[in-house]
């Protein structure tokens, strides 16, 4: 009892950060997820560092981790030229560069969990920011994709985890998470597409179509990524990948359905939007 209100509490202060940035200003909300970024990259080098022993280049990592990020949100919003995301590559190779003069036993691992922990949370997390504006409209600013997003992520998330309590006999994927069923799995699925389908009553700027179909871009996504996140824990034989949020974890237990919808999502606003 005493877990569920912790986790209520900060479920609900949580929900109140990333919703009230989003309304308030695309500055904040660029400055709370370089934040999340930040946080989240440090838990990955620290579980990876305390179970391999390797020695990663933390600080490197979260420099070229913040660069990436802050170059990527610079030019969405039309500060930078989008040329200077092409600094981006050589910082990265500076971690091969690294690696020849230190003295680890295993380079090429240091050098794959650096770059594997960009790609995976920060490179997601900066994407984030072109649902501002993902038909690259000069001077257009709308928060609607971004709400929409996340309002989704979160409704999967819960009602998967309700339907799964209440009605889960069959296993999803017992060998990664074997507390996933298909019940929890297809009544979130159809009760996510459902809060689409609300949506697309108040946020009226996306036809209902478009909303159903990026609820199941995200009902499907939003799974692989929390069984990504699972089968990472459990390599590592882990419960948590941190502590910073009572009652849910890291900053990678919270978003590891974020990190894979993300990207799709994006390229469907894009390409169809």
């Amino acid at each position: 009892m005493k877990n569920l209100i912790t986790r209520t509490i900060t479920g609900a202060f949580f929900v109140t950060f990333v919703i009230g940035s989003i309304i308030w200003n695309k500055w904040i909300f660029a400055a709370l997820f370089l934040i999340f970024s930040m946080l989240g990259l440090w838990e990955f080098f620290k579980i990876f560092g305390k179970n391999i022993q390797s020695g990663i280049h933390k600080y490197f990592g979260l420099l070229a981790g913040a660069f990436l990020f802050s170059s990527i949100t610079l030019c969405a919003f039309g500060v930078w030229d989008i040329k200077f995301l092409l600094v981006n590559i050589p910082l990265l190779i500076i971690v091969f560069i690294i690696e020849l003069f230190s003295t680890n036993k295993h380079p090429f691992i240091n050098i794959s969990l650096v770059i594997t922990g960009i790609f995976y949370i920060v490179l997601p997390f900066s994407l984030l920011i072109f649902f501002f504006n993902p038909g690259f409209v000069t001077g257009v600013e709308e928060s609607t994709f971004l709400l929409g997003f996340f309002i989704l992520i979160w409704s999967n998330d819960t009602f998967a985890y309700l339907c799964g309590s209440i009605l889960g006999k069959h296993k999803l994927f017992e060998r990664i998470s074997p507390k996933k069923t298909w019940e929890g799995s297809i009544g979130g699925a159809v009760l996510t597409v459902f809060v689409g389908f609300i949506l697309s009553k108040y946020f009226v700027n996306i036809n209902v179509i478009d909303w159903i179909i990026i609820s199941i871009i995200i009902v499907i996504t939003a799974t692989i990524g929390d069984l990504i996140e699972s089968m990472l824990k459990r390599s590592l034989k882990i419960k948590d990948t941190g502590n910073i949020l009572p009652g849910h974890g890291g900053v990678l237990d919270r978003f590891d359905a974020v990190f894979v919808s993300a990207p799709f999502v994006l390229l469907y606003l894009v390409l169809f939007i």
